[in-house]
């Protein structure tokens, strides 16, 4: 038998990769998600910023998310604005946690809707998230540039229509910590216990999700033969799906990577979750495969070329596999479906899918590797 790198090997010769090719995808397609997490899943406590986020949702249902918000996170005291963030005052709000109420440069965020800024708390099957729901595209993007660009005017692609921010630093929390510490330690020197709180970082950093509520992928509704309303309502159970399960694999194999192999397992969860089963014609859509072999310039899958970026024989086999892949899942997917769905058979099937790589999933018994993975996943 073979082992899975000369098995990986033999694929990708198949698929039409030279040497040099094969080599960069070998690199490109490691599977890194480690699965000696999954025995402590059930284990795992909700995480310490979701307290405060409650609080949030809670001020948010009586005067609106963005007005909330600003209060607590500091990015959106700011404008957008080209080299803010070398500024002083911004070093001093965002790196030390001063007041803004003297910065002449805390002029606030500009969003064109806050009115329609939605918050809420998600529940995923690795616990909950906080999510935050932009009004329209031009907000998204301003609270992407605030959130995740130091307010910066950064270019952000028009396929992104979602994001995770991860370990953003909360000084609302920190400020929170002071005052409970100052208060059970009169006397102490608080320089001294921020030192000690800076090495743990779940005390004050934090993780949430940014939506938008456009047309998932930039893909327009009669590419797909669907009316625009039911295609946004669709966007956006895809969208959040999607998030959801990049957030479940940073929690439970300890990696949310910027790689088509995430790609393809949170699409998958994504459109199964709004439609109920996967359609692989409307994931080679989501990222510009959808006139194989043609590939449509700008599509998303240019994203996820790696760093260093693919080279342009290796990036055309890419896309073999990527198609492949998608069609293999949505042979699996429609044998699956004739049973029934249940949470813990979601979960098998999520958990199979990052026991594989993507040479696995293309190849020729790429069907027949995704249901042994799935029936040994069920057996432990």
């Amino acid at each position: 038998m073979k082992n899975s790198s000369q098995l990986c090997t033999d694929i990708l010769t198949d698929f039409g990769a030279i040497e040099s090719e094969t080599l960069e995808l070998l690199n490109y397609n490691q599977n890194i998600f480690d699965r000696s997490f999954l025995a402590h899943r059930h284990e795992q406590q909700p995480e310490l910023y979701l307290a405060t986020w409650a609080e949030y949702v809670r001020e948010a249902s009586s005067i609106g998310a963005a007005t909330a918000l600003k209060s607590h996170l500091v990015q959106l005291q700011f404008p957008i604005l080209a080299g803010i963030s070398e500024t002083a005052e911004y070093r001093a709000a965002t790196r030390q946690g001063h007041s803004t109420a003297a910065m002449e440069t805390a002029v606030g965020l500009t969003l064109l809707e806050p009115a329609r800024l939605q918050l809420d708390l998600h529940h995923t099957f690795a616990g909950a998230i906080p999510v935050l729901i932009a009004g329209n595209r031009a907000d998204f993007v301003s609270l992407v540039r605030a959130l995740t660009k130091r307010n910066e005017p950064a270019p952000i692609p028009d396929s992104m229509g979602a994001c995770i921010v991860g370990g953003y630093n909360n000084w609302h929390r920190v400020c929170q910590y002071q005052q409970q510490w100052l208060k059970a330690n009169a006397g102490g020197d608080w320089d001294v216990e921020f030192q000690q709180l800076i090495k743990r970082p779940e005390l004050y950093q934090d993780r949430f999700i940014l939506l938008s509520r456009g047309a998932y992928s930039n893909v327009a509704a009669t590419e797909l033969g669907l009316e625009e309303e039911t295609w946004l309502e669709l966007s956006g159970k895809i969208r959040l799906e999607h998030e959801s399960t990049h957030y479940i694999t940073r929690r439970w194999f300890g990696s949310m990577r910027n790689n088509i192999l995430d790609e393809i397992v949170a699409d998958y969860r994504g459109i199964v979750a709004a439609v109920g089963c996967y359609r692989a014609d409307w994931f080679l859509h989501f990222i510009g495969l959808e006139a194989f072999p043609a590939y449509l310039v700008g599509g998303r899958l240019e994203n996820y070329r790696g760093d260093p970026p693919l080279s342009d024989g290796a990036f055309i086999v890419l896309q073999k596999l990527v198609k492949a892949a998608a069609e293999n899942l949505e042979r699996f997917d429609r044998v699956y479906r004739q049973s029934a769905s249940t949470s813990e058979s979601e979960i098998a099937i999520l958990i199979a899918l990052t026991t594989l790589r993507l040479e696995e999933l293309a190849a020729v018994q790429g069907v027949d590797l995704i249901k042994t993975a799935v029936s040994s996943t069920i057996k432990k």
